[in-house]
């Protein structure tokens, strides 16, 4: 089933060029600057991710970029070396390949924050839809692909935030597969559509404030207008 919302198609905005290259600017300067702040717990972590499990720092990953490109995503490790070879690419919360060290990296979303690395080289951006994998782009209509890809894809965004304990969704599902097809990606996208009409730095902000505030502080302050949970329906 694909990922639509409606039958009818859909419009993509375009935000001006001097918005696109604003943003740029903010996240070249974001991505150095986090960069800087953040190595220490980088080595930190990268020593944790050694001693815990044999196999690399980084996990690395095909996305699929702005205008259909693709690129390999940064993350920290978080599951076995082998795991793409012995499960599926959907993880469940109660996955037995997440190692010790990584089921603390993915509670406190540190495994994501190497994609500072792919918003610096260009491929990615503070704010954006998150990257899909290359198999599950197919599933979005033409329409949809167009507004997806439209934006560098970015490290955090409305589904980011709504979606962020999105394993535990999937948690007992016989068909986890289906089911995040059937039930999240549209629920997704529509955070996608809802992003691309309001590019705008100002936007970006009250995204990465919720996202801050979220990762310290476990909520999400409702002044910033973000809805606090995503509407799926009743589990099949």
């Amino acid at each position: 089933m694909s990922a639509s919302r409606s039958a009818g198609s859909t419009a993509i905005a375009r935000p001006s060029a001097a918005t696109l290259a604003l943003k740029r600017a903010v996240d070249a300067v974001g991505s150095v600057a986090g960069l800087l702040i953040l190595s220490p717990l980088f080595l930190a972590v990268a020593i944790a991710i050694k001693l815990d499990s044999a196999g690399p720092i980084f996990f690395r990953q095909e996305r699929v970029g702005r205008g259909g490109r693709l690129f390999r995503i940064f993350k920290f490790r978080s599951m076995i070396a082998d795991a793409p070879q012995v499960g599926p690419e959907i993880t469940v919360r109660a996955d037995s390949r997440v190692t010790r060290v990584g089921r603390f990296l993915r509670k406190s979303k540190l495994d994501e924050f190497p994609q500072l690395i792919n918003v610096l080289r260009g491929e990615m951006s503070l704010v954006g839809p998150r990257p899909e994998v290359p198999r599950f782009i197919k599933y979005y209509t033409p329409d949809q692909r167009a507004i997806m890809l439209s934006l560098r894809p970015g490290m955090t965004d409305y589904a980011a935030i709504l979606f962020r304990d999105e394993s535990s969704l999937l948690d007992g599902k016989t068909n986890v597969e289906a089911f995040y097809r059937r039930e999240i990606m549209p629920i997704k996208f529509s955070y996608y559509e809802r992003y691309s009409y309001d590019v705008s730095l100002r936007n970006d902000l009250r995204i990465i404030i919720a996202t801050v505030c979220l990762l310290i502080f476990k909520r999400i302050p409702g002044r910033l207008g973000i809805e606090h949970e995503p509407r799926l329906t009743k589990p099949r």
